[in-house]
């Protein structure tokens, strides 16, 4: 066999300390998809306007600018799994801003804990991704991209999915105090990882050591190319994902958060299924090409432009969504990848948030022209007229740099 599934079930198999690292993220992803469930629930519930419901995706990317540059700092003084510890413990501390925002129906708090998980999101991409390249051989990178959909699958079937299942048949307070709980469990699995870490890093002098600086005009062509897949994705699929609360508003008005929960769970069941498309082998190929590269991300927009257009058909409208980012995640794994496979482990930490940095820029400035266009033209017309005009730019980019 070939596919990603299993070279992660090999990889977990081989690592005791991936196997709880897996463990570690399952349990976040809990708390994550049930806070995701809850912000956006009270904010339909609350009939935020169309404006407030897109900027409160923006919100939950900018940070994630500041918080990668402080996580690439950090990763030269302290353990990448220590890194982690910190940011799980930090994410604890912010549920402290929903519980706020339930208490004082205040709008901007649940806005802050969304901008807190972007922020702590920053800070733990580049330890992560030094962790797999540290801990991996090259013949086993292909499992960390798995393991990113491991994560969203946890967050599928226990955090989203649960969320869905109950927002609106018990309280918001049981709800925060099972993220709570799944933000200790995440600490504990966190402590374990790093007791049974090994490095698999030969130590090299430092005559040896390649520049931790990045500058892009000493950079290879597949660098340049692998550093900028993973912006052109969210310059691409933000505004839609940030309109998706404003469409349903527009097709389902009596009831949003009906059709907006499931709508929520079919996306990230399309993020956890999509790389499982693919072959281990096949995604050094997928990140080299144009064409499918291109071809995944309008199908993505093509799926979300039929949404508007739904008519009392939720079932259809949760099926574009799951097939939008069945097509979008293919892109993701394989720019995922291309940072991983593409840089050394002592560049590892700063080119991962160098990518995470261009992303959030990239998605920041396509949301928030989105929000700004939806003052004036409305959801449905803003999703055309940005997306389809981010795609042409991402195309001229990747054939300037094609490999």
């Amino acid at each position: 066999m070939n596919s990603l599934l299993y070279a992660l079930v090999e990889a977990l198999r081989s690592h005791r300390w991936l196997r709880l690292l897996a463990c570690a993220f399952i349990f976040t992803s809990l708390g994550n998809g049930l806070t995701q469930v809850v912000v956006f629930g009270l904010l339909l519930q609350w009939q935020a306007p169309a404006a407030l419901l897109t900027l409160a995706y923006f919100f939950a990317t900018v940070p994630g600018f500041i918080g990668s540059l402080i996580g690439e700092r950090l990763c030269l003084r302290f353990s990448p799994i220590g890194l982690l510890v910190l940011t799980e413990l930090l994410g604890l501390i912010a549920l402290l801003f929903p519980m706020l925002g339930v208490h004082y129906h205040s709008i901007p708090a649940l806005l802050a804990v969304q901008s807190a998980e972007a922020l702590l999101s920053g800070m733990s991409w580049p330890a992560l991704t030094l962790l797999f390249k540290r801990g991996l051989t090259e013949h086993e990178l292909p499992a960390a991209t798995c393991l990113e959909n491991v994560i969203f699958a946890s967050q599928v079937l226990l955090g989203t999915g649960l969320g869905v299942v109950l927002f609106q048949r018990i309280p918001v307070q049981p709800l925060l105090v099972i993220d709570a709980a799944s933000f200790l469990g995440s600490i504990l699995m966190l402590f374990m990882a790093g007791k049974a870490f090994i490095s698999r890093v030969t130590p090299k002098t430092a005559d040896e050591q390649p520049s931790v600086t990045l500058r892009w005009q000493h950079l290879t062509v597949r660098q340049k190319r692998s550093l900028l897949l993973l912006p052109a994705l969210a310059a691409v699929g933000s505004p839609a994902m940030a309109l998706l609360p404003a469409l349903v508003q527009q097709i389902q008005p009596a009831d949003a958060a009906s059709l907006a929960l499931p709508l929520l769970f079919a996306r990230s069941l399309g993020q956890l299924c999509g790389p499982m498309l693919l072959k281990k082998d096949s995604l050094a190929r997928y990140a080299a090409k144009n064409r499918l590269l291109l071809i995944c991300m309008s199908v993505f927009l093509l799926a979300y432009g039929v949404i508007p257009f739904v008519s009392g058909g939720a079932v259809v409208a949760l099926g574009m969504v799951f097939i939008a980012h069945l097509a979008s995640n293919i892109v993701f794994a394989a720019g995922t990848f291309g940072v991983l496979s593409s840089f050394h482990a002592m560049q590892i930490a700063s080119a991962s948030g160098k990518a995470w940095r261009w992303q959030t820029i990239s998605a920041s400035l396509f949301t928030g022209i989105a929000a700004l266009a939806t003052i004036s033209l409305g959801a449905i017309q803003t999703l055309y007229v940005v997306s389809a005009s981010a795609l042409l730019l991402v195309a001229l980019i990747m054939a300037r740099f094609r490999e």
